[in-house]
């Protein structure tokens, strides 16, 4: 118990404890204030990661817990947007409604091929998820509907990898970089 009690897994969970607090400030429409814990928050995405790799404290117990905080977290930003930006949203609305049918298939896919739901953090996904946070922190400032379109594409190009990989490389590590890194591995294994 006390092995997975590392400080890599407690900031992965704190995106999930700390999610309340974000809801909070959107419904008070406290936006600055909103801005600076999302800023936060959003921080212990990039380092749990940093953390568990540098002193070696990487896990599937935090992988499981990094995916499950990305998912409450980058689905909740969505809420984020739409309550405080609705116009951003609501122009790239088929855009949103393709992502999320795509995310569900792809845990559905993953569910059915390695029976258990499962968000990979290949670079694409990664680098969207930079993107987000960099999408939440711009909007504040400036008009971001073309931004939020990119990302969308963004995400359907790296959730359309994830499902290819479930199906052609169902013995993946979900820290595979990307498909043409699987696809590279397994052809060295074949010359082998």
């Amino acid at each position: 118990m006390k092995k997975n009690f590392t400080i890599p897994n407690i900031l992965s969970a704190s995106r999930i404890i700390f999610l309340p607090v974000l809801v909070y400030l959107v419904l008070i429409d406290a936006r600055l204030a909103f801005l600076w814990v999302y800023l936060l928050i959003g921080a212990t995405d990039a380092l749990d990661g940093y953390v568990a790799r540098h002193f070696n404290q990487v896990s599937e117990l935090g992988k499981t817990i990094d995916s499950v905080a990305d998912l409450f977290f980058y689905i909740s930003t969505a809420w984020f947007l739409y309550q405080l930006y609705p116009d951003y949203i609501l122009a790239n609305q088929t855009l949103l409604f393709s992502f999320l049918g795509l995310l569900a298939f792809s845990f559905i896919l993953s569910a059915i091929i390695v029976k258990a739901p499962v968000m990979m953090h290949t670079n694409m996904l990664r680098w969207a998820a930079v993107l987000v946070y960099a999408l939440v922190i711009s909007s504040y400032f400036v008009d971001t509907t073309l931004f939020v379109r990119f990302i969308l594409i963004f995400y359907l190009v790296g959730f359309t990898e994830e499902i290819l990989i479930f199906i052609f490389y169902p013995d993946f590590d979900r820290d595979a970089k990307s498909l043409w890194h699987l696809y590279q591995d397994h052809k060295q294994k074949v010359k082998v």
